[in-house]
């Protein structure tokens, strides 16, 4: 009699239970982290766990808000509706104003988006869910790639030139930016040893780096010419 009594279960709990709670979680995680794996390999902030976590949560939420508000409340979307407040303050933090330009505002609106996935996890849409899912990808993948074959899409790079010469490295730098239309933007003039070292910056499309870079390369006659981009790029 004893051990019944101390496996009882509450009648929120029974009601969790019952609504698949595991399958609807689970389904949540495995989604959000199909999106952070992605985010994960372009060395986003919002990588994999914070996708996971997200999407996990906001399935929960999703879920409680019914249970809590009990069969005779039909109001049921209390708790629900404040997840999107939430998720638009921690899309805001992720967002970057530096300079003229607005960094993260790809992985702040994959950061709502993944919250509806789990927000359609947490009501048992699976199949909406999945479609959503594939339907980021193809925009992360996909979208991302045409974006920047059609050459229409500026990215910021950063460049650095190094060189045994101050004078002449600047003034190799200013001549082929000159015949591109582009300000120089000094970020950083350092000198290790015997050699200077410039970092600047440049937003142009894919085609316009890459004349940069062959450029700079036979401007200065030196292979000491190197390109990274952005981290804080979508």
């Amino acid at each position: 009699m004893y051990l019944q009594s101390s496996y009882h279960f509450s009648q929120i709990e029974q009601e969790l239970l019952s609504t698949g709670t595991a399958a609807r979680l689970l389904t949540s995680c495995l989604l959000g982290g199909i999106i952070g794996l992605e985010r994960e390999w372009r060395h986003k902030a919002s990588g994999l766990r914070t996708n996971m976590l997200l999407c996990m949560g906001c399935a929960f939420f999703t879920q409680l808000s019914a249970v809590l508000a009990g069969a005779g409340n039909m109001d049921k979307s209390r708790v629900a509706s404040n997840i999107v407040q939430g998720i638009g303050f921690l899309g805001a933090g992720l967002i970057l104003h530096t300079r003229n330009r607005v960094l993260g505002l790809t992985s702040a609106a994959t950061v709502f988006v993944v919250a509806s996935i789990g927000m359609a996890c947490g009501a048992g849409l699976y199949i909406e869910a999945a479609l959503a899912t594939a339907i980021v990808l193809f925009a992360l993948l996909v979208i991302g790639v045409l974006e920047g074959k059609s050459g229409r899409t500026r990215s910021s790079m950063w460049y650095e030139v190094r060189g045994d010469d101050e004078k002449a490295l600047y003034v190799g730098i200013l001549t082929v930016l000159d015949r591109e239309h582009i300000r120089l933007s000094v970020v950083e003039h350092s000198s290790v040893a015997s050699i200077e070292r410039v970092t600047f910056e440049v937003l142009a499309s894919a085609a316009t780096h890459k004349r940069l870079l062959s450029e700079l390369r036979a401007s200065l006659a030196t292979d000491r010419v190197a390109i990274f981009r952005d981290p804080g790029e979508e």
